[in-house]
């Protein structure tokens, strides 16, 4: 069995729905000492939610770059257990793939960096760059005592990263056929609009917020955000719930919540939206209210160093030519892009992430690791 192999079963089977890290981040530790890797464990939310994080960095050669692969421990819930065909938090084998939560979403990822690391390291040793690790238990989680935390403190400290790998899955039909070099940010919005309440039979008493709103929303539909560009798709616009009502069928009710969401690209701001929101809200002459939350802003990075050796690198292990996308949702490079110029999301398939029955082909993970390792030589030496 390969070492790569051999750890992801180790870390599938260790029970982590977020936020409990189940102990993999200190497995990872005892690997990485050995190899010269600073270890500490950063841990941040309430007692009832801790969230540990875990950073690891090796200094490499002065004036060398530094590397930073990161992902996480934590994985989703189950689901119920009796669709599962085997338990899945016991790594199995069937018909050439591994099965068990977390095996797509990320830890495979985690154990063919951490064994490309140390394949490198006692290779090259003392005349590469510099190699860290950002783990965090708190990526399917609220994801605010996370790796945005961490980022924090790095900012604080000065510490300077000049490429990230996120190990999110991101292969569609085989692996290395696309590396997610950006995504689009994520604004939502819970938009109150007030009415006034009476019978359903006296309309000329009451105010039907119901009514009000219609064409207002209709507008939003229709209207066009921005188009996109060379790397992101068209800003989308998307109503998820609205409600209304008292339930009975005979009163008009007084108010209507409706829940939105922008995935907006690098051509619009969060600024822009939401004025756009709010003049279209006001020239209805609505009687409102809106509470705005930003998961996230828009990052890229373009063709450059990282996406060259880690295309190079697929292109080597796979014979693939990978392709650039902005596609998916949010991911925890959203906050790591704040302090490294450089990020980018590389993984196995990901047609099983957060599905029943979760899995990897297993002959993908010596790939995934020998590809870990060849953007490392082509970056570090």
């Amino acid at each position: 069995m390969s070492a790569a192999l051999q750890l992801t079963e180790t870390l599938i089977g260790r029970r982590s729905p977020t936020p409990d890290d189940g102990g993999c981040q200190q497995l990872l530790s005892e690997r990485l000492r050995p190899l010269g890797f600073e270890c500490e464990t950063l841990s941040f939310g309430p007692d009832h939610f801790r969230v540990t994080n875990l950073w690891a960095v090796r200094r490499g050669r002065p004036g060398g770059k530094l590397l930073m692969f990161a992902g996480h421990t934590d994985v989703v819930p189950t689901g119920p257990l009796n669709q599962w065909r085997s338990d899945p938090f016991v790594p199995t084998h069937r018909d050439g793939k591994l099965y068990g939560r977390g095996a797509a979403d990320m830890k495979t990822s985690i154990a063919a960096m951490t064994v490309a690391i140390e394949e490198f390291v006692a290779q090259h040793g003392d005349r590469c760059g510099g190699i860290a690790l950002l783990i965090t238990s708190d990526e399917e989680g609220p994801s605010v005592d996370g790796t945005v935390k961490v980022c924090e403190v790095l900012k604080q400290r000065g510490e300077q990263i000049d490429y990230c790998i996120v190990g999110e899955p991101t292969s569609v039909n085989q692996l290395g056929d696309m590396i997610k070099n950006g995504r689009r940010g994520s604004l939502s919005g819970k938009l109150t609009v007030k009415g006034v309440q009476g019978h359903i039979a006296y309309p000329q008493l009451a105010k039907n917020p119901i009514h009000l709103v219609a064409s207002a929303l209709a507008e939003l539909v229709r209207t066009e955000w921005d188009f996109g560009n060379e790397y992101f798709p068209p800003t989308s616009w998307q109503m998820s719930n609205i409600h209304a009502g008292t339930g009975a069928g005979n009163v008009i009710p007084g108010e209507l919540v409706v829940d939105f969401n922008f995935r907006f690209s690098t051509e619009s701001t969060p600024e822009s939206l939401k004025s756009r929101v709010h003049a279209e809200l006001d020239r209805h002459a609505l009687s409102y209210e809106l509470a705005w939350t930003l998961s996230g802003e828009p990052f890229l990075t373009a063709q450059g160093a990282l996406v060259k050796a880690l295309s190079d690198a697929i292109r080597s292990e796979t014979g693939v030519a990978t392709e650039l996308s902005t596609t998916g949702g949010t991911s925890d490079g959203r906050f790591i892009s704040k302090i490294c110029p450089q990020v980018v999301e590389f993984g196995p398939l990901n047609e099983t992430i957060h599905k029943i029955d979760e899995h990897v082909r297993v002959a993908d993970i010596e790939p995934l690791k020998n590809i870990y390792r060849k953007t490392l030589e082509g970056l570090l030496l």
